[in-house]
């Protein structure tokens, strides 16, 4: 039977619940829902990149992509995205955004299928993104 590994990058501090930031067990690999904060710093609380959709959504998908490195993953290998936005209205320019930011990554695999959904997120957050990836 294969194990599961949480995976923590040097980027992330430890969640704030009983959560891994991914786990990844065989050649799945799930990413847990991250949002727009900045690197970890030692000693120092985690801080959201700032307050507009852009930064955040960049933020948001390095994150991701710093869970995904940590399990050995690439956007390649990822088959579904979800997006959790706070704000309707933001859908247009996430999207613009999302594609720009995938069109600089020079994937070699068709896209990953996505799903949006409308939240509540704390106080300052305008989007959350997790990940399904399967490698091999």
């Amino acid at each position: 039977m294969t194990e599961k590994t949480a995976l923590t990058p040097k980027t992330h501090t430890a969640p704030p619940a009983k959560f891994s930031h991914g786990v990844r067990k065989g050649n799945i690999l799930q990413v847990a829902g991250q949002v727009a904060f900045l690197p970890a710093e030692e000693g120092k609380p985690r801080t959201l990149v700032g307050p507009g959709l852009r930064e955040q959504t960049l933020q948001t998908l390095d994150n991701v992509k710093a869970v995904l490195d940590e399990g050995g993953a690439s956007w390649d290998d990822v088959m579904m995205i979800r997006v959790y936005l706070t704000d309707t209205g933001h859908f247009a320019e996430m999207n613009e955004i999302y594609n720009a930011y995938f069109e600089r990554q020079g994937l070699t695999q068709p896209p990953a299928a996505r799903t949006t959904v409308y939240v509540g997120l704390p106080a300052g957050h305008l989007i959350e993104i997790d990940a399904l990836a399967v490698l091999g």
